[in-house]
């Protein structure tokens, strides 16, 4: 009978069908949870090795949260792109209000607050959407370099943070993004159909060569970023230190037992097994054993200080 479809897939029935593999993507719910397992197991390694004080950590943890959803402020309807909007609309309103405090009335206080409020809100968001495309510039490597530097000059600059802690947020801000543009990859492969949709190739890259101008305006953009952030050494310096792996080594495993319950069972001690290189070895002959570890304990308990201290 001509009226009855032969397969699921011309209905929309089946295995391909009403289904909707075709538009089974990653959505909001999935990137943010990923982004945070991500960023959280991220972050205990940061805590394990005392790189950066507790006190940081939370905002450098958002800050890999935040980049696992930020390639979709390019997609007008995305909660990615109006939290953005949203944020910096109260941003600058406040900065608008703050800077004329002293030069106006209170009337006209409420009227340059409110208005910057709703221009970069939902002007600027309107000209944004209008301008970028899906998938376009914004998930590309490129796109999370910049924001990893953008993040950077943020914590520097505006929120005060060592040169190593505003790294620190940039790498985790880079991480997240790079996870966002992953997932999107690993979804565009129907494993169950057996087939490559369309979207393959489109998040993960360095450059969008389908839109030139875009990709030289962020490549720019990139560049101007890197050169305004912060210096990099302390955070090259934290992150380098023998006493850093030499912390993550060492609490990697319990020492003596599971919860306090079930025993551990581990082949060396600390001392024994991981040195931190700190201390030149024609030095280290010459000190007396008790010194020898002291100094080296010293040596890898000082990564925070290292990342954390400002030159």
């Amino acid at each position: 009978c001509p009226l009855i479809p032969r397969s699921g897939r011309a209905a929309g029935l089946g295995p391909a069908g009403s289904s909707g593999r075709e538009g089974f993507m990653a959505n909001f719910t999935t990137h943010i949870a990923v982004g945070t397992v991500v960023s959280g197991a991220f972050a205990t390694l940061t805590l394990a090795a005392d790189l950066v004080a507790p006190e940081n950590i939370v905002a450098v943890t958002l800050a890999g949260v935040l980049g696992s959803i930020l390639p979709d402020i390019d997609l007008r309807d995305s909660r990615a792109s109006k939290m953005m909007f949203a944020g910096l609309g109260i941003f600058f309103s406040f900065a608008a209000l703050f800077h004329s405090a002293m030069n106006y009335s209170i009337a006209e206080l409420w009227i340059i607050w409110l208005g910057t409020l709703g221009l970069v809100r939902y002007g600027g968001h309107y000209v944004f959407s209008k301008a970028s495309v899906h998938r376009g510039i914004w998930h590309s490597l490129v796109a999370g370099i910049f924001c990893a530097a953008a993040t950077a000059i943020i914590f520097s600059r505006v929120l005060h943070r060592p040169d190593g802690v505003a790294w620190l947020a940039g790498g985790f801000m880079l991480v997240g993004y790079i996870v966002h543009l992953a997932l999107d990859e690993i979804y565009s492969v129907d494993v169950m159909d057996t087939r490559i949709k369309s979207s393959f190739g489109t998040a993960l890259k360095v450059i969008d060569k389908r839109y030139p101008y875009a990709s030289v305006a962020m490549v720019a953009a990139m560049a101007g970023a890197i050169l305004l952030a912060p210096p990099t050494r302390m955070f090259v310096e934290g992150v380098q230190s023998e006493g850093l792996w030499s912390e993550l080594h060492d609490r990697l495993l319990p020492r003596e037992s599971w919860f306090g319950l079930i025993a551990a069972h581990r082949t060396a001690a600390r001392s024994e097994a991981v040195t931190t290189g700190s201390i030149t070895s024609a030095p280290a002959a010459e000190m007396p054993a008790r010194g020898g570890t002291d100094s080296q304990a010293a040596a890898s308990g000082g990564s925070a200080e290292t990342i954390e201290q400002q030159p």
